[in-house]
């Protein structure tokens, strides 16, 4: 028995309430494990532990598991009567049976030594404050990214100096082109008719960058985008037709005219915001690298100086400037940038006063990798799913990769976390921070591919703007080319929006496909060809999609409901087909 790939704890993604009601429970193991089964029940129901009493569990088989590169997910669902559970593992190989406790493995005789004590698994208590809630409404969003520099320019009149003319082409670092609130605003009928019911906005509030990323003041509106009362009328404008609205929080740094850091470079060591930052010797020299370590700033940036979120200061200021942003803007989410160096212990002061604000406030941090101590319910409801954008991304790039290998990719993504924080993990492809996908993938079929993909898995999707029409654009500062709206406005798109919006209705129709359950039949006999099924109580929707290089054979019967490359019965390469099942598998 492969002893180091078993593992299991009693806490995270691996046991915890779903609800105040269902306990869900989590094996990891090798793939000579063949069949599992849990011992469970009450911890008092032989008595009060640490006595003589003999405990013996519901004995019940784990059925449902997902396939790893090198582990096997196996998954159950408890109700506990009375909130708390105790419980083990038995465990199967061909030749094998061994029991699985907090303390390690036994044979069935070492348990049943009359002076063994087993260490049993225990989950304490479902307390309903701990549980781990995530809003409702997110799992049904459809997001769209806006980068407000680039998206419309509605009022040239505050054009900032040097703007460049609109135009669709390579920009640089510095670049302007004068997007601003107004022609956002502008827009909302587009965005409406296109399907969305979430944005996101990158920074908006005062900075002297094209980014908004080193803010100057949180309460300000930056002065080229427009006012905080035109931002107000935009957040109110989007709600009148049905889209919520999530600001960019930019919490770690801070831009070097900030008031407080101003304040420090003038008065040094006596001023009253010294601890609001990290400076590590005085003087310090603002215009180069800071790999010295004289002070942290955001990566080595000079111009962002970084924030103590430890300081008691610096927390009372950044949660009164949300709650401006909630009371004043109705805003309904916050995304919080470079959200992996900010302090534990100030989102879970952020998490609580916000959902105090406004219970169902969404929100999402900026993390990138294995996020589980941030999503264990005290801080982050979600995080930007970049994993899933690789393990899509990946299988493409690996033409050698077999099916299995994005099962693979797959799967891990939606074993990291509880399942409440799946249904809204905000899944991209793309985004302010990455080259576009068109520059990803080069091909449209291959582009559309992974948006169907997208569009299927649990979660909330999000696309960047302009992906809708397919743009291009490489690295940052590329992927921030602006908006063609004279060429949209001429019909040069509609074929590609047209795609989108087919995508989107399909998603927000069919329930299956925002479900956070799923399977991988893989019925076709072709390495390159991904089958998944996604269902709900009601509906399951298979997709299908080729990424080999010869045509293969559809047989499922039921309603094409999405198809690019389908030929009769003839799924083409770079082809893929959505299928609505006649029966619920």
């Amino acid at each position: 028995m492969e002893f180091g790939a078993i593992y299991h704890r009693a806490s995270d993604n691996y046991c915890y309430p779903l609800n105040e009601e269902e306990l869900i429970i989590n094996l990891k193991t090798g793939y000579d494990i063949e069949r599992v089964y849990l011992y469970y029940g009450d911890p008092y129901s032989s008595g009060i532990m640490g006595g003589a009493e003999k405990w013996n569990g519901i004995r019940e088989e784990i059925y449902y598991k997902k396939r790893l590169k090198h582990h096997i997910w196996w998954t159950t669902t408890l109700r506990p009567r009375y909130k708390r559970c105790k419980y083990y593992f038995e465990l199967h190989t061909k030749t094998e049976c061994v029991y699985y406790f907090e303390d390690g493995f036994y044979t069935k005789e070492e348990i049943e030594k009359q002076e063994k004590s087993p260490s049993y698994f225990t989950f304490p208590w479902m307390n309903p404050i701990d549980i781990n809630k995530t809003p409702d409404w997110v799992n049904e969003t459809i997001w769209y990214q806006i980068f407000p520099e680039r998206y419309c320019n509605g009022n040239p009149a505050i054009n900032p100096k040097g703007v460049k003319q609109w135009k669709y082409e390579k920009t640089g670092v510095y670049d302007y082109y004068g997007g601003d609130i107004s022609g956002i605003d502008s827009k909302l009928d587009y965005l409406h008719n296109l399907g969305i019911t979430g944005i996101y906005f990158t920074p908006l509030f005062e900075a002297d960058s094209n980014h908004k990323y080193n803010t100057k003041d949180y309460y300000k509106v930056d002065s080229h985008f427009g006012t905080n009362e035109e931002l107000k009328q935009l957040v109110k404008h989007a709600h009148q037709k049905g889209i919520r609205v999530m600001f960019d929080g930019v919490f770690n740094h801070t831009g070097t005219d900030f008031f407080a850091w101003r304040d420090v470079m003038e008065k040094g060591e006596k001023s009253r915001y010294y601890n609001w930052y990290m400076l590590n010797q005085w003087p310090v020299d603002e215009e180069t690298s800071t790999e010295d370590g004289r002070y942290y700033t955001f990566a080595f940036a000079s111009h962002m100086p970084k924030l103590n979120t430890n300081c008691e200061e610096v927390i009372e200021y950044i949660l009164n400037v949300v709650k401006y942003w909630i009371q004043q803007f109705d805003i309904d989410g916050l995304r919080l940038d470079v959200a992996n160096e900010v302090s534990h212990y100030f989102l879970k002061r952020l998490r609580k006063m916000v959902k105090k604000e406004k219970p169902d406030f969404y929100l999402l941090g900026e993390i990138w990798g294995d996020s589980i101590s941030w999503l264990r319910g005290d801080e982050f409801d979600s995080v930007m799913n970049y994993p899933l954008a690789s393990g899509i991304s990946d299988y493409w790039i690996y033409k050698n990769w077999k099916k299995e290998e994005f099962e693979h990719a797959i799967n891990r993504c939606f074993t990291m976390y509880m399942q409440q924080t799946n249904d809204v993990l905000f899944n991209l492809l793309d985004s302010h921070d990455t080259n576009r996908l068109m520059d990803k993938v080069k091909e449209k079929d291959i582009f559309y591919q992974q948006l169907a993909v997208l569009y299927t898995m649990p979660g909330s999707p999000c696309i960047y703007y302009g992906t809708e029409i397919a743009m291009e654009g490489a690295h940052d500062p590329d992927c921030r080319r602006c908006m063609p709206w004279e060429e949209i406005e001429k019909g040069t798109y509609d074929e590609e929006i047209e795609q989108i919006k087919t995508l989107i209705k399909l998603r927000k129709s069919h329930a299956a496909l925002r479900s956070r359950n799923f399977h991988f039949p893989n019925t076709i006999d072709d390495d390159r060809v991904v089958e998944y099924i996604k269902l709900d109580g009601q509906q399951s929707v298979k997709v299908i999609m080729n990424c080999g290089e010869h045509a293969v054979l559809i047989k499922e019967e039921g309603k094409v409901v999405y198809n690019r490359n389908l030929v009769g019965n003839q799924l083409k390469k770079n082809g893929i087909v959505i299928i609505e099942l006649k029966e619920k598998v």
